[in-house]
């Protein structure tokens, strides 16, 4: 057998891959140092699709002639998902009665699902609740994939947008305890979901930048490498939400005045610049 990748024949010798499936999950792990994976399969001439995927797994080695593989960055293969998210909610919203009642099924199948689940759990969850014609609907499914799509064309720049969110999060993050002690539920409650999302878009902004090749590896934040410091900022944002669903306010209130309202203007500061920061 042949393999070919990005239209080059690949110098591979195979040993102990019987399937056309093993081929493809050692391409994978060996792609996967290089920050690319295998996005599109021609056997033979014939591409192969969704529906014929799984039988050319089990397939034997010795039948096949030629492989041929196309392989993108992650960056590339997480922009196309979202694309065709989006595409797929327009699909949905503009389908009869009955289309609906099937597509979430059929949706759940398709390449851009499976990269949506692996990469971007929360979104693969919206998706599957506007499919299913649950709560969230097409119209809010397409802003949340909006958001994405621009986090992946600008990560700086979306991350810029920030700068006012972060300070505001920061001093009602101080203001909690008090809201807390005083009976401010409504405020406080707002207060940890603001957090907790401005939170997780900047650990996505972070993961984004990572992927397309930025180096943080020397990024110290108050003495502490920067994954060290993300990883405890990640911990004490868990501990908060825990603490704040038992009631208990005063560790609530430590966490929040005096460890994650530091750490967010501190990480923030630390990924997008002093100039933006």
């Amino acid at each position: 057998m042949n393999i070919w990748i990005n239209g080059r024949e690949a110098d591979i010798t195979l040993e102990k891959e019987k399937k056309v499936g093993d081929v493809l999950s050692g391409l994978e792990a060996w792609l996967g140092g290089s920050g690319h994976h295998v996005s599109g399969i021609a056997i033979d001439g014939e591409d192969v699709n969704a529906r014929t995927f799984s039988g050319l797994l089990e397939r034997d080695i010795t039948g096949v002639r030629d492989l041929r593989v196309t392989t993108s960055s992650w960056a590339e293969l997480a922009a196309q998902a979202l694309f065709d998210t989006r595409r797929d909610a327009d699909n949905y919203e503009n389908a009869e009665f009955g289309e609906r009642a099937r597509f979430s099924e059929e949706w759940k199948e398709s390449p851009e699902a499976g990269h949506l689940e692996a990469n971007f759990p929360d979104l693969y969850r919206a998706a599957l609740s506007a499919f299913s014609g649950e709560a969230l609907n097409p119209g809010s499914l397409r802003s949340l994939v909006d958001e994405r799509i621009r986090e992946m064309k600008d990560p700086a720049g979306e991350l810029g947008l920030l700068r006012k969110l972060v300070e505001e999060a920061a001093v009602r993050l101080e203001d909690l305890p008090l809201d807390v002690q005083t009976g401010k539920d409504g405020r406080a409650a707002e207060t940890v979901q603001i957090f907790s999302a401005l939170a997780e878009k900047i650990f996505r902004i972070f993961g984004i930048q990572r992927a397309e090749g930025f180096e943080f590896s020397h990024l110290i934040v108050e003495g502490i490498p920067v994954y060290t410091y993300i990883e405890e900022f990640g911990t004490a944002l868990k501990e908060l939400l825990a603490a704040y669903e038992s009631k208990d306010v005063v560790l609530v209130g430590d966490l929040a005045e005096y460890e994650l309202a530091p750490r967010l203007r501190n990480i923030y500061r630390a990924i997008s610049g002093p100039e933006t920061a």
